[in-house]
């Protein structure tokens, strides 16, 4: 568990501290902001709080169980392998965000099991670490605001959507301890099994996206967590909740995502690549064309960026001349995750176990975090996909799915591997995770590597039927997700449809099903001489999969068909200049009852191009040519008017950027000022909460000792290095008399009723031989007391006064002259 607090979180972490059941087994990694220059006490504040021990965090100290870890002060602390880290701060003092750090760092090392508690604080330190731990799975806890003595940190994480959980510290010990107590899914009942099903169909209808392919013990995994996160009793009663809260569906589904990744995650593999798999594909592609290749599942994007590296490391061991350039598509479902792949920005600690020469050449260091250089950057496109609904990227020579296809039911698998075949050229490749394999599809794959789940697309085999493409339909509130739909007619349809199905496959032509905006919705027949895949990010569009000689007529026609509801048939269009064969599209709206807005069919037949067509065609384009002039002319005139605009624009956005830069570096200054303020104000407020805790472990010490002194009943006076007084016990006003305010007078204007006028020149003899004197003495009233004078000695054995004593002995002296006496 990371934990951050700052001002005010003493009391928090005692009340978090004392909540947690003994022999949980939890481990607890704390990071408070401290004053760097002065000697923190909060591993002894804390452990009169807890049975668990509590250490200062040191250098590779590994984390265990039912152990609390303290980071010290002016030290960054980060998570490499289970081990704790400490840097020197990135920052400047006021600026740092230790919280932050220590979090993000506990994401990336732990993954689903990591946890992140924030405390109260001022400022909003801790938001972006408990983001990074929610975008991989793991739990995250903020204190109830009305709880905390400074509640922005709390505030902070919870606007931001960064809280699982929220209440107050002595609570989350006990929710801690009833989450990690979350029972293994055994057999679902009935009941469990139709409040999944229907907690899954609200999941589709609200994000559009169906997850019901998912392995089973996934779904039930990660809707168990949520169930204890709201302390819900089982499936039905979680389904009822979703119902009415559909905020917590957006949460399920990022519980059910997964975003486990890293730089070079398993070197051993990226080691096989770049020995294996990367050479072939830049020297013996048979295309000329850039290396094309897509991470699929690709979360926050290491792996993306991982393989942009590894290529260019291949590269640069090729000889001279044989260098290629490559094209990267990394797509995940997860926006938020595609979001951070794009800014190429990282903590530092995520590049820690990454070789110096790979550190260097490929990252810039900022801060607390690093930067992909701009040209690994530039190799690689980013994109929203779903690979189980949206269709596949194509032509590639390397696709790298890991660790993706084990989240997925058998079904699934089958589908999407097949699909793999179909978007590598013959002799590409495919990498999968280490529990991952081709299965059925081995007939589609060669093993390059089974040990590193390397493997090279058959040249030999045939795909044939064996693709499954979804087949598309939009929800009201989102994306596409597939239907299933009967393709093949079955053996024991009716002869009358089986006579249908096989006009349609032999005799009929080419034809799509398409909506208003062009959303290819079904295919019919052989389309690949008329639209095709276009680069980059996969879209199933009639206007963007279009050749370039349909596009104008195709997107006029199918306008004007659900503009006027008539049938268009377009003239016959040529592909190419010199092609001998044109092609008709005849577009016709098809409105059915459970398709009330309308969708349309297009229909692709192909003529012959004759003689006649063709001249009609050059007379055509001469008759265009002085309106085309025309139209040039008016195009140049008006980019005239808009180069000048542009110009004037120019200069008054110069002015006003030159007034903002100024402006940003006055707001700048003013926060770099705050920052540093709100900083040493909360160092102060952390320190004036330990010197009170201090404060009152001393006033109740000096409780303790007057108690004693008091209970022993020994006149005691205690002398300063001066001889003046500097405390006594109330036995010793009934020998000399004391009051309260005689504190810090001499021993010489003290009147006492002791026979004893060597009294102050004994006291003096002590502080200058360090002897002990002890001696007899009587009181004007015919008492007699022991008094002993002995050195105050500090604990740093520093002399600082004396100590006087005495104890009545009247009665064994009067002992001792009766038995003189007798």
């Amino acid at each position: 568990m990371g934990v951050g607090a700052s001002a005010g979180g003493l009391a928090a972490l005692k009340a978090l501290l004392q909540g947690v059941p003994p022999q949980s087994g939890l481990s607890f990694v704390i990071v408070q902001h401290l004053d760097p220059t002065r000697k923190a006490m909060l591993v002894e504040l804390l452990q009169g709080a807890t049975q668990m021990p509590v250490r200062e965090a040191t250098q590779d100290m590994p984390v265990q169980p039912d152990v609390v870890y303290v980071a010290p002060p002016n030290r960054e602390l980060t998570f490499a392998q289970g081990k704790l880290q400490l840097s020197a701060p990135s920052q400047p003092r006021g600026l740092g965000l230790s919280i932050d750090i220590m979090l993000s760092s506990l994401a990336r090392d732990s993954g689903v099991c990591a946890a992140g508690i924030v405390l109260s604080g001022m400022g909003n330190d801790g938001t972006l670490g408990l983001q990074a731990i929610k975008l991989q799975g793991g739990l995250t806890l903020v204190q109830q605001p009305e709880t905390a003595a400074f509640d922005a940190m709390p505030r902070s994480a919870i606007a931001a959507g960064a809280a699982d959980i929220v209440c107050p510290p002595e609570a989350m010990g006990q929710r801690l301890w009833d989450l990690r107590e979350v029972p293994a899914s055994g057999e679902p009942s009935v009941r469990d099994v139709a409040a999944l099903d229907e907690v899954l169909d609200l999941l589709r209808q609200h994000c559009g996206r169906d997850l019901s392919q998912y392995k089973l013990s996934t779904l039930n995994r990660r809707v168990a967590r949520r169930l204890a996160v709201h302390d819900l009793a089982d499936l039905p009663a979680y389904a009822t909740f979703v119902r009415h809260n559909p905020q917590e569906l957006a949460l399920l589904f990022q519980e059910m995502l997964i975003g486990v990744t890293s730089f070079f995650r398993d070197p051993t593999v990226w080691q096989e690549l770049l020995d294996t798999v990367l050479p072939v594909l830049l020297t013996q592609s048979a295309h000329p064309g850039p290396v094309r290749a897509w991470v699929a599942g690709c979360s926050t994007g290491e792996e993306a960026y991982s393989l942009a590296m590894a290529f260019c490391e291949a590269v640069a061991a090729q000889p001279a001349g044989q260098a290629r350039a490559l094209q990267i598509f990394a797509s995940d479902v997860n926006a938020e995750a595609i979001a951070v792949a794009r800014r190429g920005r990282y903590p530092a600690a995520a590049v820690a176990e990454l070789s110096p020469e790979r550190r260097e050449r490929f990252f810039a260091p900022e801060g607390h975090e690093v930067v992909i250089d701009k040209a690994i950057r530039e190799m690689v496109l980013f994109a929203q996909h779903d690979v189980i609904l949206d269709p596949p990227f194509t032509r590639l020579d390397l696709i790298s799915c890991r660790n993706l296809l084990i989240y997925f039911d058998a079904r699934l698998q089958r589908r999407l591997l097949p699909l793999f075949a179909y978007s590598l050229r013959p002799g590409g490749a495919l990498m999968l995770g280490s529990s991952e394999t081709v299965g059925s599809a081995s007939r589609l794959f060669e093993p390059a590597s089974a040990r590193s789940r390397l493997f090279w697309r058959s040249t030999q085999s045939v795909l044939g039927s064996a693709i499954e493409f979804p087949t598309l339909k939009r929800t009201p509130s989102g994306p596409a997700y597939p239907e299933k739909t009967l393709l093949n007619p079955s053996l024991d349809a009716p002869l009358e449809a089986l006579v249908s199905q096989l006009l349609l496959d032999g005799f009929s032509p080419p034809a799509v099903l398409v909506n208003a905006q062009g959303d290819i919705l079904f295919i019919s027949g052989s389309t690949g001489r008329y639209l095709e895949p276009a680069s980059g990010k996969a879209n199933w569009n009639l206007h963007v999969m279009a050749r370039p000689g349909l596009r104008a007529q195709l997107a006029t026609a199918l306008r004007q068909v659900f503009v006027d509801g008539q049938p268009v048939t377009t003239p016959a269009l040529r592909l190419k200049e010199d092609d001998t064969q044109a092609v008709v599209l005849r577009i016709q709206r098809v409105k059915t009852a459970t398709v009330p807005q309308g969708l349309a069919l297009v229909v692709f037949q192909d003529q012959p191009v004759t003689r006649k067509r063709r001249s009609a065609g050059l007379l055509a384009d001469g008759a265009s040519a002085a309106e085309l002039a025309r139209l040039q002319d008016e195009v140049h005139a008006l980019r005239q008017e808009m180069v000048a605009s542009a110009e004037e624009l120019q200069a008054t956005n110069e002015e006003l950027q030159a007034t903002n830069e100024e402006l940003q570096s006055a707001n700048e200054e003013l926060t770099t000022s705050k920052e540093e303020a709100q900083s040493m104000n909360e160092e102060l407020q952390t320190l004036n909460t330990e010197l009170q805790s201090k404060l009152d472990d001393l006033a109740l010490a000096q409780s303790d000792m007057q108690n004693l002194l008091n209970s022993t009943d020994i006149a005691t006076l205690f002398l300063d290095g001066e001889l003046n007084v500097r405390r006594y016990t109330e036995q010793i006003t009934r020998l000399i008399h004391l009051r309260p305010g005689d504190i810090g007078r001499p021993l010489s204007d003290l009147a006492t009723t002791l026979v004893y006028p060597e009294l102050e020149d004994d006291a003096r003899e002590t502080l200058r031989s360090l002897h002990f004197i002890e001696k007899q003495v009587s009181t004007q009233s015919g008492q007699w007391y022991q008094v002993r004078i002995k050195p105050y000695r500090t604990l740093a054995n520093l002399i600082q006064g004396v100590v006087i004593t005495l104890i009545d002995i009247t009665a064994a002296k009067e002992l001792e002259a009766r038995l003189r006496g007798g």
